[in-house]
């Protein structure tokens, strides 16, 4: 039997399996109605192919394959423009890099946040470029209000540790309403880690859109560069 926790005990965390279902929830958002999923053998990337997987079932999507990729690209050679997919990359950066190139430009690809790390490096970003994923506004959004008001570390911290950081912040943030009983006026909390909301005694986070342009990450609702598409709509046949 659960436990029903304690009254003053609440949870806020940051796990890539929950972003995995907002971007099932996005893709199908856009009237993708199969799913190609590419995972690797580690076993993050199994949880967050499971993830996703059932928050598409849920949703009334379809899988239409599951490829595992160990390092041989001629697994997606047979993939071509379907309409109404999506392929999901179950990835980090190092693996998306190898996987995207071979899949058909035309795609809709989405990822999590694992395929960031970081915009320092335009040229290897290149060949993640079209990939959508989700995202703190922390590392993405230097105009967010909340972002402009909280300082940055010194000396800066890798990608991996600025959303700790981030998330610390919030949590401080959030301990504060709960001082002084404004959950209720203050949720949802437009938080440096993403749109905050509180269901029971969990504290859920939704991440910003993002996609890769040029080799650099930015909002999916920024200023499209000079001579760059937009992600291609395709036409939708019926589920």
């Amino acid at each position: 039997v659960e436990a029903t926790p304690a009254q003053n005990m609440y949870f806020f965390g940051m796990a890539v399996e929950t972003e995995a279902r907002q971007v099932a929830q996005l893709a199908r958002k856009q009237s993708l109605h199969q799913a190609i999923i590419v995972t690797t053998r580690d076993q993050l990337s199994k949880r967050l192919q499971s993830a996703f997987e059932d928050e598409w079932d849920v949703s009334g999507g379809t899988i239409l394959r599951e490829i595992e990729f160990g390092n041989n690209s001629s697994i997606f050679s047979d993939i071509t423009d379907m309409p109404g997919t999506v392929v999901f990359i179950a990835a980090d950066a190092q693996k998306a890099r190898l996987i995207r190139p071979y899949l058909p430009n035309r795609l809709p690809i989405f990822g999590t946040s694992r395929v960031f790390a970081g915009n320092i490096n335009t040229l290897l970003n290149y060949d993640l470029d079209g990939i959508r994923f989700v995202d703190m506004p922390w590392l993405l959004q230097a105009d967010h209000p909340a972002v402009m008001i909280y300082p940055r570390a010194t000396p800066p911290l890798s990608v991996d540790q600025e959303r700790l950081y981030a998330l610390g912040i919030d949590a401080y943030r959030l301990i504060q309403l709960l001082l002084v009983n404004r959950l209720n006026t203050s949720l949802p909390l437009d938080g440096v880690s993403g749109q905050i909301r509180l269901n029971g005694h969990t504290f859920q986070r939704a991440a910003t859109p993002v996609w890769f342009v040029q080799g650099q990450a930015q909002p999916a609702n920024a200023p499209v560069m000079p001579g760059v598409q937009m992600f291609p709509e395709q036409p939708v046949s019926a589920p």
